[in-house]
């Protein structure tokens, strides 16, 4: 879940919102070649996410599934954004030019902001890229901004198939958290976006709002989300958020998956609790400084991560410790050692990855009872749950598994116990393997009876 910094004013919006809102103009012809996949033996897959580097959890779920698929002999081409940060590909002279949304004149900005919802650049390299690789599946991941939905009705008007794993409420929510002004909300969850612009939901910011509203409207009147053959939500709470607008048949809940064989088991730990991610206010972390701060040092804290909220948490908060980014070895140290780990959300998460591999840790969680968390965080068997934004609440669960060994041992068995048993990343790869060929019959038999 990361979003692009932006800086539109609402003399740019409106603009946008003009030359935008009349989408005919933009879609491919319906006489493009359309491409049967007959004959071919091997499943071609086709991954598009707009960062091709481990930016974030959305990259880490594709990266994974890539190298699943290539160990079940899938054929996997890939489409993102050039960036000096990405691994290396092969298709790398397909991927777009790197997109920046902070533009200095008037026009930059007016050019920007109709790449923000439409990228040109984007439908014509993934149709050269579809003609060139002919796949037989589009799977896409995080591609709003930099790529666009646009990309979605391309590969449909050229007979590919598209999935779209979620990993967060975009297609529902044109600011993609629920949140309005740090509130959980969900008006524009029937695809009437117009709450959007009302409650000045991107920051207070009517420019912003009204870019995000002209977005989600002009994609609807384009309809490329309901050219999506299967949204794949990874909760079963994102799955219900989703079906409200495009129907049970549309949307196929399947969860993440951790190798939890590469990950040994912690054996002891040094009584901390500790927090891992970005550090932005829909995390809640400022929730749990709060509750460490009124405990008076009673129990110990640790944050590891950074954001937009880093250096003003660090100011107010001297008492807990700051260790900024961490990944690899230090981060799997920190985890380690670790007594119990906090995730103190005030947004519907989805299914977070930090999650899963706390408790392939065997770590205990003490977690906001909010969106997809509960799935999987069992109250009083893996972990502990506490209302969102209730800093008493998260003290004391805090403290309560801090004071007692025994306890945070048996959640953490039963934590690494329900990771290898409900969240295999090998099952998450069959099953979606299942999806791509259920997928490809499907629109075959559709052609078949159509022709």
């Amino acid at each position: 879940m990361t979003e692009p910094s932006f800086d539109f004013s609402e003399e740019i919006a409106v603009s946008v919102a003009r030359s935008r809102l009349s989408p005919e103009q933009d879609v491919p012809s319906s006489r493009r070649e359309r491409l049967d996949g007959s004959g071919r033996h091997a499943l071609k897959v086709l991954f598009a996410n707009k960062f091709f580097f481990r930016n974030g959890g959305s990259e880490v779920v594709m990266f994974d599934e890539m190298e699943l698929m290539r160990r079940r002999n899938v054929d996997v081409v890939e489409f993102s954004m050039n960036d000096d940060r990405n691994i290396p590909s092969r298709f790398q002279s397909y991927f777009v030019s790197q997109k920046s949304y902070r533009a200095s004149s008037r026009r930059e900005k007016l050019r920007s902001a109709l790449s923000f919802i439409h990228s040109s650049e984007a439908v014509s390299q993934i149709t050269r890229l579809i003609r060139d690789e002919k796949p037989d599946v589009l799977h896409c991941h995080n591609i709003y901004h930099q790529l666009t939905p646009s990309i979605v009705t391309a590969a449909a008007e050229m007979g590919v198939p598209v999935v779209l794993t979620l990993h967060d409420y975009k297609p529902v929510c044109p600011v993609y958290t629920q949140l309005s002004n740090g509130q959980v909300c969900a008006r524009c969850g029937d695809g009437a976006f117009e709450t959007v612009l009302a409650r000045r939901c991107a920051d207070g910011s009517l420019g912003r709002s009204a870019l995000l509203w002209a977005e989600a409207r002009y994609h609807a009147l384009l309809g490329s989300y309901h050219r999506v053959g299967k949204f794949i939500a990874p909760s079963k709470f994102m799955y219900e958020a989703i079906v409200r607008r495009f129907g049970a048949d549309k949307v196929v809940h399947i969860p993440n998956g951790i190798d939890a064989s590469r990950i040994d088991t912690s054996v002891g730990d040094d009584g901390y609790a500790l927090y891992f991610g970005r550090l932005s206010p829909e995390k809640g972390v400022e929730d749990l400084l709060k509750a460490h701060a009124t405990a008076q040092g009673a129990w110990r804290l640790v944050i590891a991560g950074t954001g937009p909220l880093f250096d003003e948490l660090r100011r107010k908060y001297p008492a807990a410790e700051f260790r900024g980014h961490l990944m690899g070895i230090d981060l799997e140290r920190t985890i380690r050692e670790a007594g119990v780990i906090v995730v103190p959300s005030v947004w519907h998460e989805n299914s977070p990855l930090s999650i899963l591999e706390a408790m392939a840790h065997g770590k205990p969680i003490v977690a906001s009872r909010i969106g997809g968390i509960p799935e999987l965080v069992r109250d009083g068997a893996t972990g502990l749950l506490f209302d969102p934004g209730d800093v008493i609440q998260i003290s004391e669960k805090v403290r309560t598994l801090l004071v007692d060994r025994s306890r945070r041992e048996v959640f953490g068995r039963n934590a690494r116990k329900t990771v290898e048993n409900e969240y295999s990343l090998e099952e998450h790869g069959a099953t979606l393997l299942a999806l791509y060929e259920d997928l490809i019959a499907s629109v075959s038999l559709h052609r078949k009876v159509g022709s």
